[in-house]
């Protein structure tokens, strides 16, 4: 009596296993997803805390440059801590201090507490940031599941932005302002406490931390930041301004000294020596400087003056998010058929088109007429430019050389923005300084300078990465 054959699909891993890689998953992209989120949670409720707290329309830009400065400034710093400590411990650090910090500032009584809340949080970002795609990579084996992970991961940094700005209306309507902060304390509780279970630690290599390179970086950006923002209240003429840009200077030329002497720098200068990447990176900088102040002074408007409620105005940036996401999904063929420039160029050109719309913007204009148009130029031009610049920096790197680069790419962008918003913001401060009109007149009047402020930055963008970068297509750009 013959007994029948079966064959047996071989599972390539067992369920547990493949539960455990799924929960552990779970566990470091809410990680990410916190940071991404908190880029953007607090932009709808600014108008709620301005009232609160007495902030200037001008010194209430802080609330996002003391978060993204210290989380750029940082963020090169906080990877090579990971390396030296172990990648999972600075996780678990960075997650418990954003925590921390998100509770000190939904506890804020004054518009300092607040910011010094803020800057705390920047520095547990750039623990986080680096720690979580380290964690994936050492975490998943190599093919399907890794791929897999990796996708979702990238997916939550453009997730983790979008639902920022919603899940920012619906705490400021509902609840307050606060809870814009204090809902990352049970989520960083609880993804602390389950690091130790799900993750395992990193390998922890030698090496040295580039202090000196850090804290030189990082304040050199802060007095040019705090620099424009002064010209903005007071003008070009004021000491404090023209003291922060001087110590700005100094800073900043220290600080480049610093890295071409160190052994271990966090900026390595021979990044820059590839022409197609070091004007991809002057991209990658500026096309965040005209983007992040747009968002800022968007969100303004939609409140204060369209009288939109704090969840509306999250609701009103969705056009965008979802024509954002469409492009997306066409930009690898569209790299595989034309190569990397001719996509950019067009994203590009789309982003300075769309600040050109809003230059013209009017005190009369509604959303339908007035930001509903651009808005979805920004989400289709931001689609095409962002991958493509990526791929250039990312091509022709060395396998040592890929976390300093990517690294520096993130760096680059957040620096960017948060330099971009000041410059705008000093633009609306000199053109606002001696208006007589409505507020709300005179936040669109204002802002309509300084859309025309970040058109110019995305057309300098452009013109640059025109005449830098030469066009070869970057192998497995897609």
């Amino acid at each position: 009596m013959s007994t029948p054959s079966r064959t047996t699909a071989t599972p390539s891993a067992p369920p547990d296993a493949s539960t455990r890689l799924g929960t552990t998953l779970l566990v470091i992209v809410t990680a990410y997803l916190m940071v991404g989120i908190d880029s953007t949670v607090v932009n709808v409720a600014l108008p709620d805390i301005q009232q609160d707290l007495g902030f200037s329309p001008t010194a209430l830009s802080w609330v996002l440059n003391s978060y993204t400065l210290a989380f750029g400034g940082l963020l090169l710093l906080g990877g090579r801590v990971g390396d030296i400590v172990g990648r999972r411990r600075t996780l678990m650090t960075g997650v418990l201090l954003f925590a921390g910090s998100s509770l000190l500032g939904g506890l804020a009584t004054d518009s300092a507490w607040l910011l010094a809340a803020r800057s705390l949080q920047g520095v547990g970002a750039a623990l986080i940031a680096p720690s979580t795609l380290a964690l994936i990579t050492t975490g998943f084996p190599e093919g399907p599941r890794r791929h897999h992970a990796l996708s979702v991961y990238s997916a939550m940094a453009g997730i983790g932005a979008s639902v920022g700005l919603v899940l920012g209306g619906m705490l400021t309507d509902w609840a307050s302002w606060r809870w814009a902060l204090l809902i990352n304390v049970p989520v960083g509780i609880a993804v602390a406490s389950a690091l130790p279970r799900f993750a395992a630690e990193t390998p922890r290599h030698a090496g040295r931390f580039d202090l000196a390179g850090a804290l030189t970086g990082t304040a050199g950006t802060t007095s040019l930041v705090y620099a424009f923002i002064r010209v903005s209240e007071s003008g070009w003429s004021d000491p404090q301004a023209l003291l922060g840009f001087t110590t700005a200077a100094a800073l900043l030329a220290g600080f480049l000294l610093v890295e071409a002497k160190a052994e271990q720098p966090i900026l390595p200068l021979r990044l820059f020596a590839d022409r197609d990447r070091a004007g991809a990176y002057l991209g990658v900088m500026l096309l965040p400087a005209g983007m992040f102040g747009a968002f800022y002074f968007l969100t303004l408007i939609s409140q204060q003056a369209l009288d939109y409620s704090p969840l509306r105005a999250g609701l009103a940036f969705l056009p965008m998010t979802l024509a954002m996401f469409s492009t997306v999904r066409l930009v690898p063929r569209l790299l595989q058929r034309l190569g990397a420039k001719p996509v950019l160029l067009t994203g590009m050109a789309l982003v300075s088109g769309a600040g050109t719309w809003l230059w013209r913007l009017d005190p009369s204009d509604g959303y339908l007429s007035g930001l509903l148009g651009p808005l979805l130029l920004l989400g289709v031009g931001v689609a095409l430019s962002l991958m493509p610049l990526n791929a250039t920096i990312l091509a022709r790197v060395g396998a040592r050389e890929a976390g300093a680069a990517s690294g520096l790419l993130q760096t680059f962008q957040w620096l960017g923005g948060t330099l971009g918003l000041s410059i705008l913001v000093t633009v609306y401060g000199t053109a606002t300084r001696h208006s007589t009109g409505s507020p709300s007149r005179t936040l669109v009047e204002g802002s309509s300078h300084a859309f025309g402020a970040s058109a110019l930055i995305a057309l300098a963008a452009l013109l640059v990465c025109g005449a830098v970068i030469r066009g070869n297509r970057p192998k497995g750009a897609a």
